[in-house]
């Protein structure tokens, strides 16, 4: 066990995956995500106030008492590139350009600072035409993947027991085209102006992630994401069906042979592909949505989901003063009536550097009252 100021720490990492693989006997876990509310604190004052001042991020988790979603073993998995390609970076002033260069043409993607976050925006797309989309495609042929055991023990040794070991995966299809390569708008010009290099993008693209999912399965990591970031504001139901519907039925059936948990990540609107979720393969659905801030409500999550996991559940917007207490105290005990134990309660998406951290110890506290109430009832 693991001692931090709040006295004797439960074993979240065992808990967290007795209730990924239903072993919990009911109970649910609380694993918030506060990064944001962290690094807009230490971007802007250089550190973070009052009790928390000097502390690393698990030792804030360890304070609050709560679980951490462990991300940071994203890194135990690396791409390989073949002696054909060449990536580069360079950094001028603000902006930081990055060259990858193949026989078959450079392609390059330009970041540049801003004055608000350590966050960079896009000056340059990687993809800005069908030859950039074509030099993409032979780096995905010729892209192999390694995995890191040192990274692993490291990890394990900054986070210890506050969750699971936890990654998730490079985006999808239309997700990659949109979020990572040319952005919405040139996306899907590019799937009316030249579909068959599209798709010929996507076939080198899902070859090498399940190259990805062979070393993935041979990992002791169990609990997999889709880090995709659905959003049916840009992509429809007939591109949801054509393009990334197939790719999660794939993965999925690749990644539970190995014994894997398997989620994605839907944000954004949820409404136009609620109907696909119990259809996808997954297990679980990570940050969906829910009124204020989305288009659904938690009824129709419950009823689209069904028997699969909720990630997350609770609007960002009720951890700031703007919302009084009980209404986040409401919609914890609605979350929990609604969708435990088949649960991994979150923040949709994240504490936002405006809320107020102790609102997490609070939702803390339910959620340990809840878990006892399963415990004493299993016993009588």
């Amino acid at each position: 066990v693991l001692k931090k100021g709040i006295g004797i720490m439960t074993d979240f990492a065992k808990l967290h995956e007795d209730v990924c693989f239903r072993k919990a006997g009911g109970k649910v876990i609380w694993q918030p995500r506060i990064d944001c509310w962290i690094s807009d604190r230490m971007f802007a004052n250089g550190e973070l106030p009052g009790i928390y001042k000097g502390m690393t991020k698990a030792e804030i988790y360890r304070e609050l008492g709560c679980s951490a979603r462990i991300y940071e073993y994203n890194d135990c998995f690396y791409p390989v590139y073949d002696d054909t390609i060449h990536y580069s970076v360079k950094t001028e002033g603000e902006l930081q350009t990055e060259t990858m260069e193949t026989p078959v043409g450079t392609v390059t993607h330009v970041l540049k600072s801003t004055p608000s976050s350590w966050a960079k925006l896009v000056a340059k797309e990687w993809v800005c035409s069908e030859e950039d989309l074509k030099v993409f495609t032979y780096i995905e042929q010729h892209t192999n993947w390694a995995y890191s055991q040192e990274h692993f023990d490291k990890t394990m040794a900054e986070w210890g027991n506050l969750g699971a070991p936890t990654i998730f995966m490079p985006r999808v299809s239309m997700q990659r085209l949109y979020i990572d390569l040319m952005g919405v708008e040139e996306a899907v010009y590019a799937l009316m102006d030249y579909p068959e290099t599209v798709e010929e993008y996507f076939d080198a693209l899902r070859e090498c992630h399940f190259r990805l999912i062979d070393v993935i399965n041979q990992s002791p990591i169990k609990i997999i994401n889709f880090g995709d970031n659905i959003h049916s504001g840009t992509l429809s139901p007939a591109l949801f069906e054509k393009y990334v519907l197939p790719e999660y039925q794939m993965r999925c059936e690749r990644l539970h042979k190995a014994g894997k948990f398997v989620c994605a990540h839907f944000d954004g609107d949820n409404r136009g592909l609620m109907q696909y979720y119990q259809q996808t393969g997954l297990d679980g659905i990570e940050a969906i949505t829910p009124v204020p801030q989305g288009d659904v409500t938690l009824e129709e999550v419950h009823e689209n989901l069904g028997d699969m996991f909720l990630l997350d559940g609770i609007p960002a917007v009720y951890f700031d003063e703007e919302f009084p207490e009980e209404v986040l105290v409401d919609c914890v005990h609605k979350i929990l009536d609604l969708f435990a134990p088949n649960l991994i309660l979150g923040i949709f998406d994240e504490i936002s550097s405006t809320g107020d951290i102790e609102r997490i110890r609070m939702v803390g506290k339910i959620v340990e009252e809840y878990n006892r109430s399963v415990e004493e009832n299993a016993r009588s």
